[in-house]
């Protein structure tokens, strides 16, 4: 199947989970990405300010913080069409609200690619292999691709949004585990919680 398609049928998946069933497969989610070993050694992580239908990262934020690490989120230049990794302080002030609802810092520290420890990424679908089906502005494959990165990459999602395959091209980078609401799945074969 075609990545637009697969997109599309993706898209409907995730319109059709109820804003009550969002809260509690967010909340577990976020549960079993906190239990990973990649997080809880991490000492900065970079996370995704969820957009309204995607799995609420804000849980895993906030306990980033109640245990001292540093919290870093994407900051789009959609003119260059690239993300540079900036930290944040709070989830409620300094974001403006542009496309689709996704919320981009204002301001924040720019962290160096090679300090960062874990990157939690979303994507519309992602198979166990670790492929990621993205919203096809490939700012993830990109940023995935810097040399300097050496960070631990994971994939966040809803138990539906597990594929069983996702097509790939030379320039998509995968993620090395999958956390969903039901299970952790790292992506070489071993099985997680």
């Amino acid at each position: 199947m075609e990545k637009i398609e697969l997109r599309r049928q993706m898209r409907n998946c995730l319109l059709a989970i109820s804003p009550q069933q969002r809260k509690d497969k967010s909340r577990k989610a976020c549960r079993n990405l906190i239990s990973t070993e990649q997080y809880q050694n991490a000492s900065i992580i970079m996370m995704y300010l969820s957009l309204p239908h995607e799995v609420d990262t804000s849980e895993a934020i906030l306990y980033a913080w109640q245990l001292g690490k540093t919290v870093a989120v994407p900051k789009i230049s959609w003119q260059q069409r690239h993300m540079i990794p900036v930290q944040i302080n709070s989830l409620d002030t300094g974001f403006s609200t542009g496309t689709w609802g996704l919320r981009n810092p204002l301001t924040g520290v720019p962290i160096p690619f090679g300090q960062i420890d874990l990157v939690v990424a979303p994507a519309l679908g992602f198979d166990r292999r670790g492929n990621r089906l993205g919203r096809g502005g490939s700012f993830y494959d990109r940023f995935f691709a810097n040399k300097d990165l050496v960070a631990s990459r994971c994939g966040l999602a809803f138990a539906e949004q597990v594929l069983e395959s996702v097509p790939t091209t030379e320039s998509d980078e995968p993620v090395e585990f999958l956390v969903t609401d039901e299970e952790v799945v790292y992506c070489d074969g071993r099985k997680g919680a």
